[in-house]
């Protein structure tokens, strides 16, 4: 990948925080993008996150059909969430999108692997294969867009190393498109508004790299996991519909059981345990009040609905001493 030198955000530049302010970076951007692109072609990894999702939507305006899209499902995502990247980027707004169905590669590498940090190392690795082999099937691609937000700029001294594609082997010469790089979190959430871009993928959870490969702790199996996606869809939208949302909440599932009843006889279930935080800086975290009513909601609709489940347990831990994720 061609050498880059990250500028500082200029000073005298405005917060967006309105729809107008949002429309006139959407417009600046989309000639800069112009003239930076010319006729190239540009190869952007697409996870439905919202930095990606906005950077997507904003070369699609700039370049149309010469933006290549790859959306890899890794097996490790929330409940719908693949579907709703195929449906606003292919169905709606008819980018080029390349969809890779690679659970099996992922979850197969997975098996048996209990170690945090060798799991991250596998998905990580897996994931710049797959984009690799995707990016060689194309051809005079130069650029490469990216979702960086100027907090990854701060936090990473210069050095962008945390985003999937950010180890691509040295034969990918690409050069970097960052057009929301000096937008922090808030204002890529704005102008995600103004590209008409829908409410659940601009105000998308914060959800890490590894996605639910963290939240399903311990060794993965492909039924805990399922059971995980299913039990984090309720969650997220029963706390979704109270008046103030916390800042996260999701769900975990550890890797053991313990004894319930069902249909008179004892057998052996998983533990669902609830995770909401609030933050600032996600340096250290605050746990809010759920309401009792919600969290009994909850209760119902996951011990009825999602198999293998007989437990639900809400996690009050502050950070310090948890940690937000429990991986």
């Amino acid at each position: 990948m061609a050498g880059y030198v990250y500028e500082v955000r200029p000073e005298n530049m405005e917060r967006i925080t309105t729809p107008e302010l949002a429309n006139k970076f959407i417009d600046e951007q989309v000639k800069a993008l112009k003239k930076q692109i010319g006729n190239g072609k540009v190869l952007l990894a697409l996870s439905g996150g919202v930095d990606s999702s906005v950077v997507a939507a904003l070369l699609i305006k700039a370049i149309g059909k010469r933006l290549t899209c790859v959306h890899v499902n890794h097996g490790l995502l929330r409940k719908g969430e693949s579907e709703q990247v195929i449906k606003v980027f292919r169905d709606e707004l008819k980018a080029n999108l390349v969809y890779v169905d690679a659970v099996d590669r992922f979850l197969d590498a997975l098996k048996g692997v209990s170690s945090p940090e060798r799991k991250r190392k596998i998905i990580g690795k897996i994931f710049i294969d797959v984009f690799a082999e995707e990016a060689r099937k194309l051809t005079d691609v130069k650029f490469l867009g990216q979702g960086t937000i100027y907090p990854d700029i701060l936090e990473s001294k210069g050095v962008k190393a945390h985003h999937n594609v950010g180890g691509l082997p040295k034969e990918f010469d690409f050069e970097l498109v960052e057009p929301v790089k000096f937008l922090y979190k808030d204002e890529v959430r704005v102008v995600g508004k103004a590209l008409g871009l829908p409410d659940n993928m601009v105000y998308r959870q914060p959800f890490p790299g590894p996605g639910l490969g963290v939240r399903c702790v311990g060794a993965i199996t492909r039924d805990r996991l399922e059971a995980l996606r299913e039990a984090d869809a309720i969650v997220r939208e029963e706390i979704g519909k109270l008046p103030k949302t916390p800042w996260q909440y999701f769900c975990v599932i550890p890797p053991f059981k313990s004894t319930g009843i069902k249909d008179a006889k004892r057998y052996m279930g998983w533990a669902v345990a609830i995770r909401a935080i609030n933050t600032v800086d996600a340096v250290t975290a605050t746990v809010p009040e759920i309401p009792f009513k919600t969290l009994c909601t909850i209760r119902d609709r996951i011990i009825a609905t999602v198999p293998g489940v007989n437990r639900v347990l809400w996690d009050i831990s502050e950070k310090p001493v948890a940690t937000i994720e429990w991986e």
